[in-house]
């Protein structure tokens, strides 16, 4: 069973198709605004851990070279004997900023433009009713085009909050970014919930106010979760979350415990408790 939206399908379980493909020039301008700004100090501030705003410069750039296939057989590796996706996925991260470590600011705003510029056409062009790269938050691998789209927009919005984080700038509010950004993370409600057994009809209302106003209503069925529409009824648990918090939390830039104290919870108690696990990353 599909659903349909400006001709782009998917499995329904995902709900409605995202079109985050207009995001992506205007992202990059964003962050080549920021990084042209940063002061010298600046660059050497810690991000995310392990990482300094320059080492996740550097990543944002092995991921627009990953996205246009211009990684080497040799750099782009494969997973060693029992080496999980995760750890596969972060130690060839590290190996790609040991890589560059000589570069200089300059030389990565430089090449960050170019070829940030050339993915921002490739997802601009792209069909969202292909076939894309597997969503493993969402636990679904090959993905529809979609949302493999919408996640990549995500990972690249979400890394230029951590730099403006480091250095004293609070989120960009720019509210069709953070909706998109804010609805791309939902999609991953189903996979967080697989492991919650509920009876089918039973409902779970994320809501999510202020700047970026959405609500995400997943369903009990016979066989998964699913954020197809479902017919109107009272939902059994209720989240509120205010979008910093969830954005967030999604990303783990903090830990559900906090967000669990920052939302508003009613109904099952342990549903919105197991919703509130939601990883939109790969952690």
């Amino acid at each position: 069973m599909t659903v349909q939206s400006n001709g782009a399908s998917g499995p329904a379980w995902l709900g409605r198709p995202i079109d985050a493909r207009p995001l992506f020039g205007p992202e990059l301008v964003s962050l080549l605004d920021l990084l042209r700004g940063l002061r010298r100090d600046e660059w050497s501030r810690t991000a995310v851990p392990g990482w300094t705003v320059r080492d996740l410069a550097v990543h944002i750039l092995g991921d627009c070279h990953g996205r246009l296939g211009w990684r080497t057989e040799s750099q782009q590796g494969a997973a060693v004997s029992g080496e999980t996706l995760e750890a596969f996925i972060h130690r060839a991260n590290q190996e790609w900023i040991d890589l560059h470590a000589d570069r200089s600011p300059a030389e990565i705003i430089e090449a960050l433009e170019r070829a940030g510029a050339l993915v921002a056409r490739r997802f601009e062009g792209a069909d969202l009713d292909a076939t894309g790269l597997g969503v493993s938050w969402a636990g679904i691998d090959p993905a529809p085009m979609w949302l493999d789209v919408a996640r990549e927009f995500t990972e690249y919005w979400t890394h230029r909050q951590q730099i403006r984080h480091a250095t004293g700038r609070e989120t960009d509010p720019e509210p069709n970014a953070l909706s998109t950004v804010l609805d791309t993370f939902m999609r991953a409600l189903p996979h967080t919930l697989r492991g919650t057994p509920a009876p089918s009809g039973t409902q779970l209302r994320l809501l999510i106010d202020e700047l970026a106003v959405g609500t995400w209503t997943v369903t009990a069925t016979a066989d998964r979760w699913s954020l197809a529409e479902a017919p109107g009824g009272r939902s059994t648990a209720s989240v509120r979350l205010d979008p910093e918090t969830a954005w967030r939390l999604c990303s783990r830039g903090i830990d559900p415990g906090t967000a669990l104290a920052r939302a508003r919870i009613s109904g099952d108690r342990r549903i919105a408790e197991a919703a509130c696990q939601i990883v939109s990353i790969v952690h």
